[in-house]
């Protein structure tokens, strides 16, 4: 059976359609249960990164959230506004930017992840028992060919 769509096929039954507006739909319930934390999905994208790392430069942040470096100034200024994350100079090499997730950061991070999932789940749960994993691996096989 052929995966493809048809040169006549229904806009919406067109992949790249489906996985944008899949995105654009996870998006919108992701942001409206980010809120009342005070950031949104791309805050939380970098939260997540800071998270889960040693103190990262500015510039790792920014390649592993697949951003440009103008994009993540402007998101990482808009957190430290917020009081959730300090940059400072690494010590070890002044004209590098250290992040890091400041305490209320970290406390945003956690509220915010327990929110996040489970809204995840809730979006996920249209599947079928296993298939939010089943996706999952089907996505990343997707992005490592």
């Amino acid at each position: 059976m052929s995966t493809t769509a048809s040169p006549g096929a229904e806009p919406h039954d067109v992949l790249g359609y489906l996985l944008k507006h899949a995105h654009l739909k996870f998006t919108a319930l992701t942001d409206t249960a980010l809120a009342p934390f005070g950031i949104d999905s791309k805050d939380f994208g970098a939260l997540r990164v800071l998270a889960h790392r040693e103190p990262s430069s500015q510039l790792q942040v920014a390649q592993t959230l697949g951003i440009d470096r103008t994009t993540m100034v402007a998101l990482l200024d808009a957190l430290e506004r917020k009081g959730v994350v300090r940059r400072q100079p690494d010590p070890a090499d002044r004209r590098r930017n250290v992040v890091e997730l400041t305490e209320t950061g970290a406390k945003t991070y956690a509220a915010a992840e327990a929110a996040y999932r489970k809204t995840e789940d809730a979006f996920l749960a249209a599947l079928s028992p296993g298939g939010p994993a089943r996706f999952r691996r089907t996505l990343r096989t997707l992005l490592e060919s």
